[in-house]
């Protein structure tokens, strides 16, 4: 019970942070204080955007191009940002946005993780931890991930890691520059949402083909 609500207070002050992060960029924004504005940004947003770009461009020196393709996007928006959004989601969008040109640069291709980059299979050890919550077993999951294309990483990435929401998620892999109307946004959460289940669907095949997972353990068909 006392560690329920210590994880609660943990998520609130988080929350509380972030909303007092997004209240002094905007602050700063309308002082007119762009540089500030960015600096602030990329104090507070900095390290987690640069995770995501990592994570979908398995590459270091590529991450870094992204990040400073998205830092001179962010200066050259922010004029223009309308605030009809958080700042933190236009900021996932500009670095979503980046990681794409970046792939998409005749300098260099994605190469990703291939099934055979996987661990070998270690010995399952008597335990009553589950296999699949084992160390080992959470790095070959992670490899399963690692596997998918970039979009689907970014989708796994935004929604399971960052928390964003449904729409929030929508508003960052939306494509063309206008906002999407409140229609066009549930239609493409709702889009979103049914890749994801489709995405986690083939990751537990993969999973179970590769023994991390048991027959048993699957869901029996209705």
């Amino acid at each position: 019970m006392k560690d329920n609500e210590r994880q609660r207070g943990r998520a609130t002050m988080q929350l509380e942070e972030r909303e007092k992060l997004e209240q002094d960029i905007q602050v700063l924004c309308k002082r007119g204080d762009l540089a500030g504005a960015v600096e602030r940004a990329l104090e507070g947003y900095g390290q987690e955007l640069m995770r995501l770009m990592a994570s979908v461009l398995h590459d270091y020196e590529r991450s870094r191009d992204a990040f400073s393709l998205f830092s001179e996007n962010l200066l050259r928006g922010l004029p223009g940002f309308r605030w009809e959004s958080s700042f933190r989601t236009w900021a996932y969008r500009l670095a979503r946005n980046a990681c794409y040109q970046v792939m998409h640069a005749p300098a260099g291709r994605e190469q990703p993780v291939t099934m055979s980059k996987l661990p070998d299979a270690a010995e399952r050890p008597r335990s009553e931890t589950r296999p699949w919550q084992r160390t080992s077993v959470k790095e070959r999951f992670r490899a399963l991930r690692e596997s998918l294309e970039p979009q689907e990483r970014m989708l796994l990435l935004l929604r399971v890691d960052q928390r964003l929401s449904w729409e929030e998620v929508a508003r960052v892999m939306s494509e063309g520059e206008e906002p999407l109307s409140d229609s066009a946004l549930k239609r493409k959460a709702a889009a979103l949402r049914q890749q994801f289940q489709r995405i986690k669907t083939h990751l537990r095949s993969l999973a179970q083909e590769e023994g991390l997972i048991a027959d048993e353990d699957s869901p029996t068909p209705a």
